[in-house]
């Protein structure tokens, strides 16, 4: 919620539209009966006020001329209400205010400090003010303009905005949340019903270009706090955060807390998005059709961009679900009692639960480059001798992150789905670096990953490790690692690689599906070797056989896994092995390298291996 000096639109154009209106309020009650209606009936009039000049927190509200319809207040009275200096507080004054359109044909919103814009407000009507909420508010449009200086230098720019309406928005609400303290306790208030606002426009001196065509939100409501939003938000107004003292950093990092849970959106929508920017070599454009987000649910829609480098990628979906900032504000609060320097640990603790992200159909082109040397395959791109285009794409990707403890994520999967890419591009990734040599110009992958650590029984899960192809097969991993304390998630690699030696290996399935892979693994290395597949196919089936045994030791678990890869290599179909240590309660990292030999370690192992 804090201002930001870098994007005064976005801010302004809510912040300041709502904040600003402390100028109309709410009415007292109405009489009852007919005689008391007459009366106030004769008592209504219009007032119209000049030069009208408020101060609020940073920013000063000027007004030329402010009319007053249908109220029961006389022009000393209303002049006597938005009089600046001591006196009653802003939400009392509010409470007497009462009026059946308030019209301001101009309202300018004046900051002071740094590079602050400078808003003009157009046709300003507030429709049936009473006990400090305005029905309807709209303004006919905006303009903004930033000319000041910040941190790196001067800094200019230009926007416009059009319509704003708002309903339902409680003046009284906004006069409290800015003005007076709470102990950040208290039951939200809601600020506003709902908010539209059409035709965002801002351009700074860069020529950075950034378009809205439209943001709704609904139920926007707050929370008092001891510093007063207008006190939270001047403290963080022209700072060098590089060069904090700890006592002032930590005060920061309590306003921080306050503000973030002082804050609540019942929804958010922003439509036609765009950004452009030009600079050498190129112009670079982003264009979002859609930003949503409802409680702990964000997504974006139709994402599309150019790069300045020539690289283009579109996206239909992105969402992320189940996000909280509750472990992040839990961390803040603990670095407001910091009188020191934050730890690493510290900070690392700031993450917050990220929940699940998901991706749709991702495509992305990047710019031609060299063709890999060595790579039979690759072809130079029309007009461009020597280099190749890159084009990877997604069907589905997600990401799920279980809650952190001390900032690290406890549980996660992540699944990617028709990841499709050349072949040519992982041509130095082990394991898949040879896959062009073996006929695969462009690869379609399926890759998950599903783990969970049990802090209790200092277990890692790994649920399935997987990796699959189309035309290829899949090879799949599941096991438990034991001995996985909290120390093995420590950021200092020292730290946790020692602890890792402590790890112990309690269970091992590993399966093996061909879908055509070894198929061509062995033509291809038939034609090296100027065999004939068939005659390479025994010789790789007599090596399995009895050459694996003997490297293992000889053992009946090693001759189970030779003789299921030779039943594998004859007929190439699913290949599993299952691996569990004797004692029940693991083998141990030490253990695997003190061994002399292989065998030593079959040795303490139940081995089950099969070939279907």
């Amino acid at each position: 919620m804090t201002r930001s000096k870098g994007r005064p639109l976005l801010t302004w154009a809510v912040g300041a539209s709502t904040c600003v209106l402390v100028l109309l309020g709410a009415g007292a009650p109405s009489l009852p009966g007919p005689a008391a209606a007459q009366e106030a009936a004769s008592a209504v009039q219009d007032v119209t006020l000049a030069d009208v000049s408020i101060p609020l927190g940073d920013a000063t509200l000027r007004a030329p001329r402010v009319t007053v319809s249908g109220t029961r207040l006389s022009k000393d009275d209303l002049t006597a209400l938005l009089k600046v200096g001591p006196g009653e507080p802003w939400p009392a004054r509010l409470a007497r205010l009462d009026a059946a359109s308030i019209a301001i044909p101009e309202l300018r919103v004046e900051s002071v400090g740094g590079a602050a814009p400078v808003v003009s407000y157009r046709d300003v009507l507030a429709k049936d003010v009473r006990a400090g909420r305005v029905a309807e508010l709209t303004a006919a449009g905006a303009a903004i303009v930033v000319d000041g200086v910040g941190k790196s230098g001067p800094v200019t720019g230009t926007g416009t905005y059009g319509r704003l309406r708002l309903t339902d928005l409680d003046l009284a609400v906004l006069a409290r949340l800015y003005g007076e303290p709470g102990d950040g306790k208290g039951a939200l208030q809601r600020i506003y019903a709902s908010l539209s606002l059409d035709d965002v426009a801002y351009v700074d001196a860069r020529g950075t270009a950034v378009k809205i065509a439209r943001i709704e939100g609904r139920d926007l409501a707050g929370r008092q706090i001891p510093a007063t939003w207008t006190g939270a938000f001047q403290a963080f107004t022209g700072l060098d955060y590089a060069h904090l003292a700890p006592p002032q950093r930590a005060r920061l990092m309590g306003l921080s807390a306050d503000l973030a849970e002082a804050v609540s959106i019942g929804s958010l929508e922003a439509t036609g998005l765009g950004v452009q920017e030009t600079r050498p070599p190129g112009t670079l454009n982003l264009g979002i059709a859609r930003l949503g987000l409802t409680g702990s649910e964000a997504h974006l829609e139709e994402i599309a961009f150019t790069g300045v480098d020539g690289s283009q990628g579109r996206l239909a979906r992105l969402s992320l679900n189940g996000f909280s900032l509750a472990p992040t504000i839990a961390a803040l609060r603990k670095l407001g009692t910091v009188a020191g320097e934050p730890s690493d640990d510290d900070l690392r603790r700031l993450t917050p639960m990220l929940g699940t992200l998901a991706l749709k159909d991702l495509s992305l082109d990047l710019p031609a480059k060299a063709a890999p040397a060595g790579d039979p395959l690759a072809k130079p791109a029309p007009g461009q001798p020597g280099a190749v285009p890159l084009h990877i794409g997604l069907r589905d990707g997600a990401m799920n992150f279980g809650p952190p403890r001390d900032g690290v994520p406890v549980a996660g999967r992540v699944s990617l789905a028709g990841l499709t890419l050349p072949a040519s591009a992982v041509a130095g990734v082990p394991g898949l670096g040879s896959l062009a040599l073996y006929g695969y110009r462009d690869l379609d992958l399926t890759l998950v990953a599903d783990t969970a650590w049990d802090e209790a029984a200092k277990e890692l899960k790994l649920g399935e490790v997987s990796v699959s192809g189309k035309d290829m097969g899949t090879v799949r991993l599941n096991g438990m690692l034991g001995g996985i304390g909290p120390e093995v998630f420590d950021p200092d690699a020292g730290v946790s690689g020692f602890a890792m030696l402590s790890a112990t290996a309690k269970a091992l399935d590993l399966t093996i599906e061909n879908g055509g892979l070894f198929e061509r693994f062995i033509a291809a290395q038939a034609k090296v070797l100027s065999l004939k597949p068939e005659e390479l196919t025994q010789e790789y089936v007599a090596a399995s056989t009895f050459g694996v045994p003997a490297i293992l030791g000889n053992s009946a678990g090693a001759k189970a896994i030779g003789a299921a890869m030779g039943q594998f290599v004859t007929k190439p179909g699913t290949l599993s092995l299952s691996v569990r240590p004797k004692n029940g309660t693991g083998i141990g990292v030490l253990d695997f390298g003190a061994a002399p030999n292989p065998g030593a370690v079959m040795d303490r192992l139940n081995v089950e291996a099969k070939a279907n």
